[in-house]
């Protein structure tokens, strides 16, 4: 009976714990629901022709003037350029021997946190061996589970050396000349001149560190400068203006110099000191030539993916970092706090320099919509978003003159990982679509915000689709969002596209396409400009979003669902629908999704966990709300007045 009697004590003590552990979650996503979720009430007109209507002209009364951009990084297109992502990609595993022997473990896993970056498993030829070595290997997991701090290792035996090694790059090994990239460096008037031609008035680009200080200037040695090439860009930014448009030059664009990547880079005070050597040098040249300054872009996610998760080049962090990177005392805060320091002093040098000019300096800082798959993702996405969306703005908020907003889509969190929820669009690189995201974010962030009475930027905006489907109506929706949290009073200046041309996308390398214009790499890097490119090209120059536009992007998207059609997807996702962390030499076949996703038309799901989803079997019956009725097959999309948004 005693037995029994501890049973029976014991089961009801796990239904206690099981009861509160449910009830807390519940609790925790009643207020992430009213605080992301709540529905809202479209503020942009539908039944106008014009949908939105940004104000160009600076004359005009009423309003500020407002801008378009379009935005690059020296990574991604600079030509002549031995930096760490090159040396990086250059890397062949397989032929270092201490790589196929090493019993530590290998970095498994690469993490993607950016709208733009990822990495890569490929395969490298064979090597012969049987010898077999007992050792930890980590375990596959899902994508961002690293961030996140989540790293399994088995124990087992394998052959020594291993069959096949990975590529820290994707698509990389298998293009034309991946080392040209662009050509910017040779021949920066290629992309300039199709930036002109679209009519945008400011043009973003980046001067990389490595190229100005390709060694440690150990003592402060001006030896070390290459001041050459300080002078080159110096042309190049003239060149700019040349074309008519405004400069923003981004200082650090997630391009550490190979020489502090060895001694551990931003986890340690003194690169401050040689960021400011190397910001002093660009400022002193071309201040007087530079509109507006971002010193740093996403900085949290460069200090993730580097320092955290391993996966980008300069960080190599060891399984104890990897392990307390999120704590207050670990290698993510610990990075984020010198950059912290790096942007406050690099702020004051620049506005100690311009003078009387009207340079204004800020931060691009990466901003994605994080929502729960289940119940018990909900403290995971809580968590995120703790360590992203505000502390690096708060410890710089007294000095910024705007806040730059990179906003790709939505991230759907189930465990560890991030999930593909099957009736989503995706761009190429695994990021969710959702332009609502970019407005509930720009209306966040000026609630927080608007006491420092600064406007925001949007410094990125993309998506990576090749056959431009997507892209179209992503870009307008994106817009209207924007368009909408400005009539709701979020000040905002100015609307950058990323990019003008495919190119180099960090570790996802030249798969993912994020380009207005496709890149013929087997043919001199021949541009081809897509129907995108024409119709930022009409939205940058009138500076209107039209009802026609949207229907005819619209009903192309729409007619290719419709008819079953497949895009390239440069993601491999497991059994359970969890995107692995890394791109694809080759990317798989996913289809159109047809689902409404414009701006205020987005219906967001429930929870889809077992519980969540047994409830709502449950009480469906007795609720008043009625279910949208499918689109019929052959049925053209015919837009709408939207009164009320879910």
């Amino acid at each position: 009976m005693a037995i029994v009697a501890l049973f029976v004590a014991a089961t009801k003590l796990a239904g206690i714990l099981v009861t509160v552990t449910i009830a807390a979650n519940a609790m925790s996503f009643s207020r992430y629901r009213r605080r992301n979720l709540r529905s809202f009430r479209s503020p942009i007109d539908e039944s106008s022709d014009i949908l939105a209507a940004f104000n160009l002209d600076p004359s005009s009364e009423g309003g500020k003037e407002f801008f378009f951009g379009l935005a690059t990084a020296p990574a991604h297109v600079e030509d002549r350029l031995h930096d760490s992502w090159l040396q990086f990609a250059e890397e062949k595993p397989c032929n270092k021997l201490e790589s196929c022997h090493d019993v530590q473990p290998a970095d498994a896993i690469m993490v993607s946190a950016a709208g733009d970056g990822g990495s890569q498993q490929a395969s490298l030829p064979q090597t012969k061996g049987k010898k077999m070595l007992k050792r930890k290997k980590s375990t596959k997991i899902a994508m961002e589970a690293m961030i996140r701090g989540f790293e399994k290792y088995i124990e087992e035996e394998e052959p020594a050396p291993p069959e096949e090694c990975h590529h820290n790059v994707a698509a990389w090994h298998n293009v034309p000349h991946p080392e040209e990239r662009l050509r910017f460096w040779s021949d920066p008037d290629t992309e300039l001149k199709l930036a002109k031609d679209t009519g945008v008035s400011v043009f973003r680009m980046g001067i990389d560190w490595t190229r100005i200080m390709p060694v440690e200037p150990v003592n402060g040695s001006k030896t070390t400068v290459n001041y050459a090439a300080l002078e080159r860009y110096k042309w190049i930014i003239s060149r700019v203006r040349s074309y008519g448009m405004k400069v923003m030059l981004t200082l650090f664009h997630h391009s550490l110099p190979p020489w502090a990547g060895e001694y551990g880079g931003w986890k340690l005070e003194k690169t401050v000191d040689y960021f400011m050597d190397f910001t002093r040098l660009v400022v002193d040249s071309v201040s007087e030539i530079v509109d507006y300054w971002v010193t740093f872009n996403e900085p949290h996610v460069f200090c993730m993916l580097t320092y955290c998760a391993g996966a980008w080049p300069g960080g190599n962090p060891d399984m104890l970092e990897v392990a307390t990177s999120a704590l207050p005392m670990g290698v993510f805060h610990q990075a984020m706090h010198w950059m912290a320091i790096a942007h406050s002093k690099a702020y004051d040098y620049i506005h100690e320099k311009s003078g009387s000019s009207n340079s204004i300096v800020g931060v691009a800082h990466h901003v994605s919509f994080m929502r729960p798959y289940g119940l018990f993702d909900v403290p995971a996405v809580t968590l995120a978003n703790s360590l992203t969306l505000f502390p690096y703005l708060d410890s710089i908020s007294d000095k910024l003159d705007f806040i730059g907003i990179n906003y790709y889509g939505q991230e759907v969190v189930s465990g560890a990982g991030l999930k593909l929820v099957e009736n989503d669009e995706y761009s190429e690189s695994g990021r969710g679509v959702y332009p609502d995201g970019l407005y509930r974010m720009l209306l966040q962030f000026h609630e927080r915000y608007k006491h420092l009475n600064v406007p925001f930027i949007i410094t990125e905006n993309g998506v990576s689709d090749v056959t431009d489907l997507i892209r179209r109506p992503y870009l307008l929706e994106h817009l209207l969002a924007v368009y909408a949290a400005m009539i709701m009073g979020v000040p905002v200046l100015g609307y950058l596209f990323w990019t003008i041309s495919d190119n180099w996308e960090w570790a996802d390398g030249y798969g993912p396409k994020f380009g207005l214009v496709a890149v013929d790499r087997a043919n001199n890097l021949a541009r081809i400009p897509r129907p995108s490119y024409r119709l930022f090209t009409k939205v940058a120059t009138t500076g209107k979003v039209t009802r026609w536009d949207r229907e005819q992007a619209w009903n192309e998207l729409h007619k290719a669902a419709k008819e079953r059609k497949t895009r390239p997807f440069y993601r491999a996702v497991n059994k359970h629908g969890l995107m692995y962390a890394g791109g694809l030499d080759e990317p798989i076949a996913r289809p159109y999704i047809k689902r409404d996703w414009r701006f205020g038309h987005y219906e967001m799901e429930g929870l889809q966990d077992p519980l969540s989803r047994l409830s709502r079997f449950i009480f469906q019956p007795f609720s008043p709300r009625k279910r949208t009725k499918p689109e019929e097959d052959d049925v053209e999309l015919v837009l709408q007045p939207l009164e009320l948004n879910v």
